[in-house]
């Protein structure tokens, strides 16, 4: 497949989506009974698992910080998650450094103050994998945060954005990542629209950065709603239960 045919002649992806189309979204809260706080997301073809367990005891003392809590952010890929049966183990250089990025996306977002000398921890795994890796991954944890009671600034919003022959495309998947094409990705707070990550897959000329970036801020925004939604609907089913 050359480059040209990853947007068609009708202006379709080879999804079927247009460039300003988001993949289909599904979500479900609670979905772990032994974790503190857990979600699963949907996200195209791409699915992924989260669990939060804490605030808890710090397992290593030479970590604890005596003024807020530490956040640690685990990546693992299901064997079945890609066709190639490749086995990732954890400490692949790929899931650390997506890792990483999830980690200090929510440090800043997480009320980390209210919890001295403790430890929050996000387990996140692949089960499916269709490209937007950080950006899936950001969004389940803000699920699983939210399911688990940990305070935050707001939601945690994450969507990519990349460029196809100078037409800007929203939420690339695994065949438009696998062509080197330009990609952004941004994690937004939707209320006050602060920027808690911005990471670039190669290059992207400085003249299409900026409706690159619009784009994916779009996107975020997309998202929020459909997180909030799920949330919503998650919270009237509590309130149900608990009126019987």
């Amino acid at each position: 497949m050359s480059r040209i045919e990853l947007i068609g002649p009708q202006g379709l992806r080879t999804d079927g989506r247009r460039a300003n189309e988001l993949r289909k979204i599904k979500c479900k809260l609670s979905v772990l009974s032994q974790a503190d706080g857990s979600a699963y997301i949907e996200q195209g073809h791409t699915k992924c698992l989260a669990a939060v367990y804490g605030p808890r005891e710090a397992r290593q003392r030479a970590q604890i910080l005596h003024d807020k809590a530490i956040v640690t952010v685990e990546l693992s890929y299901a064997p079945f998650s890609t066709s190639e049966r490749k086995k990732r183990t954890k400490t692949d250089k790929r899931n650390l450094e997506i890792a990483s990025a999830v980690k200090q996306t929510f440090e800043p977002v997480i009320m980390t103050n209210l919890f001295p000398k403790s430890q929050i921890d996000i387990f996140l795994q692949i089960l499916q994998f269709d490209g937007g890796t950080t950006q899936i991954c950001i969004n389940a944890a803000t699920l699983a945060l939210i399911d688990a009671g940990i305070p935050m600034s707001d939601y945690v919003c994450a969507c990519s954005a990349g460029c196809i022959e100078n037409e800007a495309i929203l939420d690339l998947n695994f065949t438009e990542e696998s062509y080197d094409t330009p990609e952004l990705s941004v994690a937004l707070l939707p209320k006050s629209e602060k920027v808690t990550l911005l990471q670039m897959e190669s290059r992207l000329h400085v003249d299409k950065f900026e409706s690159v970036m619009e784009l994916a801020a779009k996107g975020c925004k997309e998202v929020y709603n459909a997180l909030d939604q799920e949330v919503r609907s998650n919270m009237k089913e509590l309130l149900n239960k608990m009126s019987l």
